[in-house]
C-alpha cells in the first residue's frame, strides 16, 4: 500500500525509516508543514516529498496515513483522513482535550474508517511478556503496580509549552500500560507534582517531576512517577506485584540505576538516552500491526477509543494536582 506521513519532526523521521522498509509498503510519500523539512526527511529514507499537506490528501494519493505532526494538528488531520475514506494511525493524543478527541473518534465513526493511536508500550516485548504472565494467573492476585517514566533531560522549552504537560505528555503512556496490562479501569486518582527545577517548567504552567496514586476497580493499587530530569538516563519500567509473583518490565542491562548493594553489577555503561532508542522495536511493530489492520490481516490492537480512555486519566490527574485532591472518574462505558 502506500502511506501517507505528514509530519516530518523528531518521531516523524523515525516513523519515516520504518515505513521506507517496511513489508507491505510499496511507496511513502511525505509531508509536513515545513517542505524543506519533508524533503530532507524524504531523501534520507528514499520516499517521495509533497510539496504541501494537501497532497496527501488528494484523490488517491495513498491507501493510508500516518500522522505524525504537532499535538494541536493532530485532531484535524485525523478527520481529514476520514473525510477522504483514509485508515489513519495517530501519535498520541488525537487532541489536546476531551472535547477534540471525542470530535476526533466522531469522524472517524461517520466514515467508517480504521483509527489506531501510538501507544508503543503495547508492542515492547517485555511489557507483551508481562501481561501475558499477569493474564495467566502466573502472578496470582496482582495487589500494587509501580510505573515510572524518567526522560533523561527535559525538552526544549519551546516544546514545553506545547506539550500539554508531563501528565498528559509522559504519564499518560502508564495510564494506556495499565489498563492494557490488566484489563481493568481506573476509578479514582490522586496526584501531586514538584516545579522544584528549572523556571522554565513553571513558566509553562507545568510540573517537572509528578506522581499519581491510581485504584483500579478491582481494588489494585498503583503509583505511576514521572520526571523531565533523570541525569542517569531514559528510564521506563513497570513492576507487577502479585501474592505469587512479581514482574517488571523494562528492567534490563541498560536500565540507568545503581545498586547500593555490595559486589552489585556496575550501573550501564551505555544507559537508554530516549524513548526512541528505548522503543525502537516497538516502534516498528505498532507500524507493521497497523499495516496489517489496513489490509484487513487482523484488527488493530490500539483503536482510537484508547486514546480517549487514557486522556480521561490525565484529565483527571492534572485536576487531582492542581486542586490537591482524590478525583473520582465515571464509570466506562
Amino acid at each position: 500500500m502506500r502511506i501517507g506521513l505528514v509530519g516530518a519532526g523528531r518521531i516523524g523521521a523515525r516513523h519515516a525509516a520504518i515505513l521506507a522498509g517496511a513489508d507491505g509498503v510499496a511507496g511513502l510519500l511525505v509531508a509536513d508543514a515545513d517542505p524543506d523539512r519533508a524533503a530532507a526527511v524524504a531523501r534520507e529514507t528514499g520516499a517521495r516529498p509533497a510539496r504541501a499537506v494537501d497532497e496527501v490528501f488528494a484523490a488517491d494519493a495513498v491507501d493510508a496515513v500516518v500522522v505524525a505532526a504537532p499535538t494541536a494538528a493532530h485532531a484535524r488531520l485525523v478527520a481529514r483522513a476520514a473525510r477522504a475514506g483514509l485508515p489513519a494511525f495517530c501519535e498520541k493524543p488525537l487532541a489536546p482535550d476531551v472535547a477534540g478527541t471525542e470530535a476526533a473518534l466522531r469522524e472517524a465513526a461517520a466514515a467508517g474508517t480504521l483509527l489506531q493511536i501510538g501507544f508503543q508500550r503495547r508492542f515492547d516485548a517485555g511489557f507483551r511478556a508481562a501481561r501475558a504472565a499477569l493474564r495467566s494467573g502466573a502472578l496470582g492476585r496482582v495487589h500494587t503496580i509501580r510505573c515510572v517514566t524518567s526522560d533523561a533531560a527535559p525538552p526544549p522549552a519551546a516544546f514545553l509549552a506545547r506539550s500539554g504537560g508531563l501528565i498528559h505528555d509522559c504519564m499518560i503512556h502508564d495510564f494506556d500500560a495499565v489498563r492494557w496490562l490488566t484489563g481493568r479501569e481506573v476509578v479514582e486518582v490522586y496526584a501531586r507534582g514538584s516545579d522544584a527545577g528549572g523556571a522554565l517548567y513553571r513558566e509553562a504552567g507545568d510540573v517537572d517531576t509528578a506522581c499519581a496514586l491510581l485504584t483500579l476497580d478491582d481494588g489494585t493499587l498503583v503509583t505511576v512517577t514521572a520526571t523531565r530530569c533523570n541525569g542517569a538516563g531514559y528510564d521506563v519500567r513497570t513492576e507487577l506485584s502479585g501474592e505469587r509473583d512479581q514482574w517488571v518490565a523494562g528492567l534490563d542491562a541498560r536500565t540507568p540505576v545503581t545498586s547500593a548493594e555490595p559486589g552489585a553489577a556496575a550501573p550501564p555503561e551505555r544507559p537508554w538516552a530516549d524513548c526512541l532508542e528505548r522503543f525502537a522495536d516497538a516502534y516498528r511493530a505498532e507500524l507493521a500491526a497497523f499495516v496489517r489492520a489496513v489490509r484487513g490481516e487482523e484488527p488493530s490492537p490500539c483503536p482510537g477509543e484508547e486514546g480517549l480512555r487514557a486522556l480521561r486519566i490525565a484529565v483527571a490527574c492534572e485536576t487531582s494536582r492542581r486542586e490537591g485532591r482524590p478525583v473520582r472518574l465515571p464509570a466506562a462505558s
